[in-house]
């Protein structure tokens, strides 16, 4: 089924939960940021150009898209107290803490999604598995938001440098669109794609700093690939890290969903691999923990130890690879990750949809921990 969410952005609404260290004093001031329309990473960057201070004085704990209307707390390195107030955003100081915003300050956040368009049954259906996902929980993937630096026809760019393939790589960093790209951009950098290793033709129709400087880079140094994939900033580099780091984790779990005997499963397409779900209580998984790919990754149990060689076979990379990144500005960090996870505070209701006369919309309220996406909570009620 095809979900319809995010009809508007207030049919989305996420709030951070935090432990935040407050101070009487302290190098760093503690802001609540509400926001709509923008994703966490490029409205910082917006704060930083509106109040003419430094992006590294700028600290958060989790990125939130630019789909919903968020709340979060971020922090800034600045004696001032800051407010702003502007169509799609707010900064509201709320004090003062001894150290930066980070993930580990993060507890969980708390949803309200609006699931609209649904039949009678649809909604029937719905309430149902809902019931079951309150006790049972449900696979804890890493949903199509972390995968938008995904290029469909030329890959990860992050498995691109695993593999030594540095050509590839800086073909996705300058060559891959998203949605939020211009029209004018997808033309520009569709050219630069059907005329890569022309670097002449390239830089003729180069627009941004960054491009001017690669493609002329390149006419001068017309394999110095590395060098410029050394450039890309420590931040942006990771997003790609991270964005395959999690396509590597979803694709254990899904080995590990299938390898369990009788064990039916419905599926829900992704972007980058479908998303399998199991049907009934699942107890061979539900208290597993399992670490994302990295140098450190580890396993005592020998069956995901089989499924993660699969993994990586699969993607063509080997385990000593983490360990021997010629990009150095960010690296493959392992930690550990729920299987299954289990929603607080779980409720839902039905009623009719008054955006869609003869429908109806299910309203879920739900507190999810650090790290799991609630849209993928949605996705298992509707698969």
């Amino acid at each position: 089924m095809k979900l319809t969410i995010k009809a508007r952005p207030e049919d989305f609404l996420v709030t951070e939960i935090a432990s935040i260290l407050f101070a009487s004093k302290g190098a760093f001031g503690v802001y609540l940021l509400k926001k709509s329309g923008w994703n966490t990473v490029e409205l910082i960057r917006e704060l930083s150009r509106k109040l003419n201070l430094p992006r590294e004085l700028f600290s958060y704990g989790g990125r939130k898209d630019r789909y919903s209307q968020s709340t979060q707390y971020i922090t800034v390195k600045s004696p001032k107290r800051l407010e702003l107030r502007e169509d799609k955003y707010s900064l509201k100081f709320l004090g003062f803490m001894n150290r930066p915003m980070g993930p580990d300050l993060i507890e969980g956040n708390s949803f309200e999604v609006v699931v609209r368009k649904l039949s009678a049954k649809g909604a029937l259906d719905a309430r149902a598995q809902a019931e079951a996902v309150a006790s049972e929980g449900f696979p804890n993937y890493f949903d199509d938001q972390r995968f938008g630096s995904f290029d469909e026809r030329q890959g990860f760019l992050a498995q691109k440098l695993l593999r030594g393939e540095f050509n590839g790589a800086l073909k996705i960093y300058l060559t891959s669109v998203n949605a939020s790209n211009a029209a004018q951009e997808r033309r520009r950098k569709q050219y630069f794609f059907e005329h890569w290793r022309d670097w002449a033709k390239c830089f003729s129709q180069a627009k941004t700093i960054c491009e001017r400087e690669c493609f002329a880079y390149l006419v001068d140094n017309p394999t110095g690939f590395t060098e410029l994939l050394r450039k890309i900033p420590a931040e942006e580099l990771a997003t790609y890290f991270s964005a395959y780091q999690a396509h590597l984790w979803n694709d254990l779990l899904r080995r590990l969903i299938t390898s369990i005997p009788e064990s039916p499963f419905k599926t829900y397409p992704g972007i980058a691999g479908d998303y399998l779900f199991y049907i009934g209580k699942n107890e061979s998984i539900e208290n597993l923990i399992l670490d994302t790919s990295g140098a450190k990754f580890r396993s005592q149990d020998k069956l995901i130890e089989s499924l993660y060689h699969e993994v990586l076979v699969a993607n063509g990379i080997k385990q000593a690879m983490f360990n021997k990144l010629k990009t150095r500005q960010a690296f493959f960090k392992s930690f550990s990750r729920k299987a299954v996870v289990i929603p607080e505070d779980f409720s839902f209701e039905v009623h009719s949809d008054e955006l869609y006369p003869g429908k109806k919309k299910f309203i879920l309220k739900f507190r999810l921990p650090r790290g799991s996406f609630a849209t993928m909570l949605v996705k298992s009620l509707f698969s």
